[in-house]
């Protein structure tokens, strides 16, 4: 187990491992437990993959299993980006306890499918392209608000758009079921901290704070079509210059997002663990992703199976209209085929397609070459 202390704006090298401790942050532990806790295993591959050894971070705290699981899913996907990427330590979003505090302790719980729940420190994990083009998204996985899909949704997200040269932020955000103070709110808090934190460090990072995207699939659509649409709303107090930044991303696309809690497409999990099982009419329509959809509102790329049993296929077609309402460039797709959770496309469905619809968009908004 490595351990070391960095001071903020330095890379620290641990034995084959690079730590590169952002500024903002202070000094910075760099252990085996919590918080930047990064277990350097080089005999353990991820299923990304470096050539200077491997950085495995809290709450990828099982990322054994869950490197498996994704490789076994996504190997022609994460085969060709293996060279391509290399994954950072973990930074925490807050540099004390989140706002209101609360939550569970103790480890980040990985499961059998890799994903993970038990969020005590919300974070971001960066995985860096090795030739960047300057280009940042942050990734939200789905699961409900009750666990984050990592495996099976961010971690191959990450690797595709590094193999492409941007910058990939996935974030490890706070349930809202796991006893923080905030509420339904400590979510939203987490994701508009998350774009401010890659904006305040954009050079350290090597990215363009004005070309800063968001990807988010089902209940992490839900939250960062939230965190797009709603950027001007102040979730929490502001604690540092961090929070001097601007919540609004440059770019959004959902995956089979949840967009609305309203009847009669609100029998999801978003809606009982956000709203409760019997919301008012008010409380429905003020966390649906819909409701908030303004001018300012960034440009909106939309993936959805017709055959989704979860997400009903109403709610990207919802949120397509209240684009088009509020005068927002919307781009939707829809394929017959391809159910839920398909993550970077199910092979042998439609939904396969939506990966490089998605390049093409992001082409024509100089996220790629």
């Amino acid at each position: 187990m490595a351990n070391a202390t960095g001071k903020a704006g330095r890379i620290v090298e641990l034995k084959n491992v690079k730590i590169h401790v952002p500024r903002g942050f202070g000094p910075c532990q760099v252990h085996g437990t919590r918080g930047a806790a990064v277990h350097a295993t080089p005999a353990t591959p991820s299923p990304f993959g470096t050539s200077t050894g491997e950085v495995l971070s809290a709450p990828l705290a099982h990322l054994t299993r869950r490197s498996l699981i994704a490789a076994a899913a996504f190997a022609p996907l994460l085969g060709a980006a293996r060279a391509a990427a290399s994954i950072e330590a973990q930074l925490p979003l807050w540099p004390d306890n989140p706002p209101g505090g609360g939550g569970p302790g103790g480890e980040a719980i990985t499961d059998k499918k890799g994903a993970v729940s038990n969020i005590s420190r919300p974070s971001l994990t960066r995985v860096s392209p090795s030739q960047p083009n300057g280009a940042a998204v942050l990734i939200a996985a789905g699961g409900g608000y009750k666990r984050i899909e990592m495996a099976m949704e961010a971690d191959p997200a990450a690797a595709w758009l590094a193999a492409r040269g941007v910058t990939a932020f996935i974030l490890s955000y706070r349930l809202p079921g796991e006893g923080w103070t905030a509420g339904n709110a400590c979510a939203l808090q987490d994701a508009q901290r998350a774009i401010r934190l890659i904006r305040a460090n954009a050079r350290s990072f090597g990215v363009d704070p004005q070309k800063l995207g968001v990807l988010g699939f089902s209940a992490g659509g839900h939250l960062l079509g939230l965190a797009s649409a709603w950027s001007d709303f102040a979730s929490s107090p502001a604690i540092d210059s961090v929070d001097e930044q601007s919540a609004r991303p440059d770019a959004c696309a959902l995956i089979y997002p949840v967009i609305t809690l309203e009847a009669p497409y609100d029998k999801t999990s978003t809606r009982k663990v956000l709203v409760g099982q019997a919301p008012s009419a008010a409380q429905a329509r003020e966390w649906s992703v819909q409701t908030h959809v303004r001018a300012r509102c960034p440009d909106m790329f939309l993936a959805q199976a017709e055959d989704d049993p979860i997400s009903d296929p109403h709610n990207t077609l919802i949120m397509a209209q209240a684009c088009r309402d509020a005068a927002v460039p919307v781009e939707m797709h829809r394929f017959a085929n391809g159910a839920h959770g398909f993550g970077m496309g199910r092979p042998g469905t439609e939904s396969a397609q939506w990966p490089e619809q998605y390049a093409t968009w992001l082409r024509a908004r100089k996220f790629l070459a």
